[in-house]
């Protein structure tokens, strides 16, 4: 992965990577996200630029975002914002940063789903050497699923590295909503885990937290991935998660299975990767999501 240089200001970090003199003329706050502040902020010399921010202990957050968009650019597959930098700043009580290519949002090219998801499957097919220590499976440093940690310890199973660190961790944070019924039958699917996945033909880095909302379109009319929570999995997994929901047109569906084909069964194992997220939804939101769980976990024995 390259490594990104942080800054300890944002006049620093801007004058180094846009030329000395740089400053902001005008900062408008951005909607949507309910994580970080987001900001477009436009230059003396006419440029826009994109930042988010937080705390300042919170640094963490943007490497970790950073990295994977690194990774995902680094496919030449599909598009990112570019990354500009991160860092920290003292200002107003401290604050961390990340600053991004502006997205300015045009119109959507010709086949965009289509094209979009022949992006995406040649993404998934891209070499993942480097970009995993000790394993198949996992990532090189551990990252965030919205703002909640999220494991990537090297496995060499893939079935594996999904119960150990991705359902495990999730049920143990959620446990004070299971008696104990649920946790025989949450036992007996942790258990069996094994018979319901299957390892890939191929490992795959994967986006990660791949709904609609994490999918822009990019400067050049067609899809680009943001906010992403990088891994190398199998492939499906991203598939899954664009159902979770409303998901996507049945064209990119179609385009996608004619580029990659899946493999027997996915329909049965799609529930239980959107287990991931409905377990990690239960820990941040509340019991909103509790029956979905429930009914995953009683289902699929």
């Amino acid at each position: 992965m390259t490594m990104l240089q942080s800054y300890t200001s944002l006049s620093d970090a801007l004058c180094a990577l846009l030329g000395e003199g740089t400053k902001i003329e005008n900062a408008s706050r951005i909607s949507g996200g309910d994580i970080n502040e987001a900001y477009g902020l436009t230059l003396t010399d006419g440029n826009c630029i994109f930042m988010k921010s937080n705390k300042k202990e919170n640094l963490s957050l943007f490497t970790a975002e950073a990295a994977g968009l690194d990774a995902i650019a680094r496919t030449k597959a599909i598009g990112t914002p570019r990354i500009l930098g991160v860092g920290t700043d003292e200002d107003r009580g401290g604050y961390s940063f990340l600053l991004l290519e502006f997205i300015s949002g045009k119109n959507r090219g010709k086949d965009y789903w289509e094209k979009f998801a022949r992006q995406l499957s040649a993404m998934h097919r891209a070499p993942t050497d480097g970009l995993v220590s000790n394993g198949k499976y996992g990532f090189d440093c551990d990252n965030y699923i919205g703002r909640r940690s999220q494991i990537n310890t090297g496995y060499d199973s893939w079935t594996g590295f999904f119960r150990d660190c991705r359902l495990e961790p999730q049920f143990r944070d959620a446990a004070r909503y299971f008696d104990k019924e649920d946790w025989r039958r949450i036992g007996r699917l942790l258990d069996c885990i094994d018979e319901i996945l299957v390892e890939p033909e191929y490992p795959s880095l994967l986006h990660g937290d791949l709904w609609g909302g994490n999918v822009i379109t990019g400067n050049d009319g067609r899809a680009w991935l943001i906010d992403p929570a990088v891994y190398v999995g199998h492939a499906e997994a991203d598939l899954a998660m664009t159902e979770l929901f409303g998901g996507f047109p049945p064209a990119f569906y179609d385009a996608y299975k004619e580029a990659a084909p899946l493999q027997p069964g996915y329909e049965r194992r799609r529930d239980v990767y959107n287990l991931y997220h409905l377990l990690n939804h239960l820990n941040l939101f509340g019991r909103i999501y509790l029956s979905e769980v429930k009914r995953i976990v009683g289902r699929i024995q």
